[in-house]
């Protein structure tokens, strides 16, 4: 069986096979987008969490501050409501005690920022005494809120209504009120302070919130008493359907949550705290926008360099595939150099037979394989008959023509990949055939003979008129001590005897016919 010379899919110094450079570039490129990404992915999501973490401690300080603010501006009103009723209960509300009232009334308002003013009314809802000095006396009140609560209920607990406008002045307050008995305990009337909506505007306008951001007070059933940003037309509404009245507070009286606002649709971090002491909900929130603002824009960046990178890999691994893909065209062309070196090197430029060469090379390796396995190894050796006196009558184009068939007709003989046909020298060939004992390689040989005689080449110095060939042939099994060169004669010797015997005939090596020296290394 032919051997190469170099074999191009091994490396040259081991039986490691080649790595796929180009599919291991890829791979490669491919992983380094990968791992960009994967580290862009983790370091914005960190940094998300980051953010919304330090948001939602920042909120939670803020519904603390203001839960005290709410519930300290509530408590200074109670209390003053609360001296003012004991007064009123030990000294009465008669006509000479109403200007001495209205003046402690007036000091009172004075006294805190967040009051509009104190009022006191009759159990008809009449205004009998207030912090002003102008006081529509006379008006009822009857319709409001917080005075039909504290007709129909006997507590003399504080109560905080909805926000209203004040009729003394027309602006916003949220009343908070007490009871007020007689000494049998019946209803005597109502003692209410009312509490500046602008108070608590302004005091939400001291915290550094965004411009979507928000701020609310609220009573416990969902009524809207106080909001940044304020807006007339939602004092009142109701907050009850939103979630952190029917979703958050009754799992918790504090926390954070991100909503977005059924008031305006804009989705917030939200703070929410439900008062101890007082019927109240205070919340706060930065809008989402604002509280990622700053990881927005460091997101850009990141991603603009990550972006700028993968270009920067993506270019060079371009190029760099590229370039394999080249040095795998020029790498494949040398493979195919190499190839035809090697057909040129091993094989007879004239009939594209095996050269002597490579019939060499071969041998060696039928003899180790034959040794091992202990198969026959055969052996064929073919002269053209005549061919001198061909050459002589039709010139040398025609001699290379006609070597050129005879090497067809061997070549077509063999059947077996294993099989080698070779042009040993000048018209003389030689057929190399692995694992064929004597009778095979007898068969072959007169399959040859007659493939040569049937393609009926004219040959006028020919008794037969045609081109023939005469065949020696041998066969043995190697023992691994044996000699090519001995072989070869053997082979040739066999050759020699068709000759000698009348040409266009196969012969094999019988024993009495062979040279003493080569009887002598049969012993």
């Amino acid at each position: 069986m032919p051997v190469p010379i170099y074999d191009a899919h091994h490396a040259p110094g081991g039986t490691l096979k080649r790595l796929p450079l180009l599919k291991a570039a890829v791979a490669f490129i491919a992983m380094v987008f990968l791992c960009l990404c994967g580290l862009l992915y983790l370091q914005l999501e960190q940094s998300w969490r980051h953010d919304l973490a330090q948001a939602e401690v920042n909120s939670i300080n803020l519904t603390q501050a203001m839960a005290q603010q709410a519930e300290d501006t509530f408590m200074e009103a109670d209390l003053v409501l609360m001296s003012l009723s004991e007064w009123i209960e030990t000294l009465g509300e008669g006509p000479e005690q109403r200007l001495r009232l209205q003046k402690i009334f007036a000091r009172r308002v004075l006294a805190l920022n967040q009051l509009s003013g104190v009022f006191l009314y009759d159990k008809q809802g009449q205004w009998m005494v207030s912090s002003f000095n102008d006081s529509p006396h006379g008006e009822e009140v009857a319709d409001r809120d917080y005075f039909r609560f504290h007709q129909q209920n006997a507590s003399l607990q504080v109560h905080i209504s909805p926000a209203i406008r004040s009729r003394a002045n027309g602006e916003w307050i949220i009343p908070i009120s007490r009871r007020i008995n007689d000494q049998n305990g019946d209803f005597q009337g109502v003692l209410m302070a009312g509490i500046k909506l602008a108070y608590f505007d302004q005091y939400f306008k001291s915290f550094n919130i965004d411009d979507q951001g928000t701020m609310f007070l609220a009573l416990s059933d969902g009524t809207l008493l106080a909001r940044r940003p304020f807006e007339e037309r939602q004092v009142g509404a109701s907050l009850a359907r939103g979630e952190i009245f029917s979703k958050y507070l009754p799992e918790a009286t504090a926390g954070n949550a991100m909503i977005t606002s059924i008031v305006d649709g804009i989705p917030r971090l939200y703070g929410y705290r439900q008062l101890q002491a007082y019927p109240l909900v205070v919340a706060a929130a930065n809008s989402k926008d604002a509280i990622l603002k700053g990881w927005y824009s460091s997101a850009y960046q990141s991603s603009a360099i990550v972006a700028l990178v993968l270009l920067g890999v993506g270019l060079f691994g371009w190029v760099f595939v590229h370039q394999v893909r080249n040095n795998e065209r020029i790498e494949a062309d040398l493979r195919e150099a190499q190839e035809a070196l090697e057909v040129i090197a091993t094989h007879d430029s004239l009939t594209g037979l095996a050269n002597r060469r490579l019939f060499e090379r071969s041998l060696a390796i039928e003899f180790s394989r034959g040794a091992r396995q202990g198969s026959p190894l055969g052996l064929i050796m073919a002269d053209i008959d005549f061919f001198k006196s061909y050459n002589d009558t039709y010139g040398h184009v025609a001699g290379d023509h006609c070597l050129s068939q005879v090497a067809q007709a061997l070549q077509q003989c063999c059947q077996r990949k294993a099989d080698l046909a070779v042009r040993y020298g000048g018209e003389e060939f030689a057929l190399l055939l692995p694992d064929t004992d004597i009778h095979g390689v007898l068969a072959m040989a007169e399959q040859v003979r007659q493939s040569v005689m049937a393609r009926n080449i004219t040959h006028s110095g020919s008794p037969v008129g045609c081109v023939t060939v005469s065949l020696g042939c041998y066969s043995f099994v190697p023992s691994g001590r044996d000699s090519i060169e001995v072989f070869i004669e053997r082979a040739d010797a066999a050759l020699y005897q068709a000759k000698a015997t009348g040409r266009n005939r196969v012969a094999a090596l019988a024993m009495e016919t062979l040279p003493e020296q080569l009887q002598r290394s049969d012993r």
